[in-house]
């Protein structure tokens, strides 16, 4: 039984780690942006286009480690849907904005997404403080991602 214990939790680790880093980059190369998003206006505070693929590599893995911790603390409880719900914001993303070109629509999404993290984190808070941790760079590059958004949205 303990060897069918840590078998699952593998096996449960690795469709979490599969799901987010894998879907992550998928999307990723996907909707790769192209011309479009070259001609488009960017504030000075643009980082170069080669930063955004490690990070996001990086955060795919905390997402997914948070989520399964979570799922297995407490597999049906708000946390695991708040962090369901930021996937789905979360993937939703590139395509409404490299794919559709939809630069306002992407700033509700994303804003909806980092107050979507922002409802995980306090909700897991006190059940558990890793997982909670492990979205708070997460948060960062968010905001971040938000302001960049919105003044690109401006801008064009």
């Amino acid at each position: 039984k303990a060897l069918d214990n840590h078998r699952m939790r593998k096996l449960s680790f690795a469709f979490f780690l599969v799901l987010v880093v894998g879907g992550g980059l998928v999307i990723g190369y996907l909707t790769a942006p192209g011309a479009w998003y070259s001609q488009l206006e960017k504030p000075a505070f643009n980082p170069p286009a080669w930063v955004f693929a490690p990070v996001w590599t990086a955060l795919y893995f905390m997402i997914a480690i948070a989520g399964w911790r979570i799922w297995r603390a407490e597999p049906s409880s708000i946390s695991i849907r708040l962090w369901w719900a930021q996937l789905v914001l979360n993937f939703s993303w590139s395509p409404v904005f490299f794919s559709l070109h939809q630069i306002g629509l992407a700033l509700i999404v994303i804003v909806l997404l980092l107050l979507t993290i922002i409802a995980f984190m306090i909700s897991t808070r006190r059940m558990d403080k890793i997982a909670t941790s492990l979205f708070a760079p997460y948060l960062a590059w968010v905001a971040f991602a938000a302001v960049l958004n919105s003044a690109i949205y401006t801008l064009n």
